[in-house]
């Protein structure tokens, strides 16, 4: 079987740190797969897709060539934000490739409001910051509003990693604002998908209000597990209950 782990906006395979090691460590039998979507990491220099279908098909064909053969329903995917809205895409489009779905802090239209998908408290630093800002900025940004390790001891040490990731692979503007396009036009199915579905939330996410996985866990009837203090990027807040979630 294949794990193939899903990142969120503007982030790529290196922002999942030392959580693939560890998940890998916990499925010692499972190959796990990271990978970027064009416009990010590796792929920087590619234009981004505008919709969440073309990141399917741009997603399964790095898979397809990782695994040198056709997905035949033995995928499991992990994936964490704007990741979760391709994975229940893919499964809406493959549902015979998938075996099982995690989904992290997923919010989806129309199921969700705007204003619970992007908390508005957010929209003013999150728009100067990332088509104006500096590259430390926006990852200063990206820290202090998607995790509770911006406070930490190893804070400084993370930040400088990101700072290095976009430096080295710095993402163009035009393809953040192409990713938020894609986000914004996509529309979930009333239906879940017929995929088995486990969906996580952080209890303290100030980017994305948890009610929106409360409220598709409900809409659903999917199971929904909560993490009373992390935020936003649960696997980097706490990689080791991830983890466990997906053991059980």
């Amino acid at each position: 079987m294949t794990w193939v782990l899903l990142r969120g906006l503007m982030r790529e395979q290196r922002h999942w740190g030392n959580f693939t090691q560890q998940f890998a460590q916990a499925h010692p039998h499972e190959r796990i797969i990271t990978l970027d979507f064009a416009g990010n990491g590796a792929l920087y220099q590619q234009a981004s897709a505008t919709s969440i279908g073309a990141m399917v098909e741009q997603a399964r064909g790095q898979v397809q060539q990782q695994l040198q053969q056709q997905v035949k329903g033995k995928i499991k995917l992990l994936a964490i934000s704007l990741g979760g809205m391709v994975a229940v895409a893919w499964a809406e489009r493959y549902p015979q490739e998938l075996q099982r779905m995690v989904l992290i802090n997923t919010s989806l239209a129309p199921h969700n409001p705007f204003y619970q998908r992007l908390r508005p408290a957010n929209y003013p630093a999150i728009i100067s910051t990332m088509l104006t800002g500096s590259q430390r900025q926006r990852e200063e940004l990206i820290l202090r509003l998607t995790s509770h390790q911006s406070d930490a001891p190893q804070a400084e040490q993370l930040l400088n990693d990101w700072v290095h990731y976009a430096q080295q692979y710095p993402i163009r503007r035009r393809n953040i604002l192409r990713q938020l396009v894609a986000a914004m036009r996509y529309r979930a199915p009333a239906q879940a998908p017929q995929v088995p579905l486990l969906m996580l939330g952080g209890a303290k996410d100030v980017l994305v209000s948890p009610q929106c996985s409360a409220t598709l866990a409900h809409r659903w009837q999917v199971e929904l597990r909560i993490h009373p203090e992390a935020g936003h990027d649960l696997p980097l807040d706490d990689p080791a209950w991830v983890i466990q979630q997906t053991l059980s």
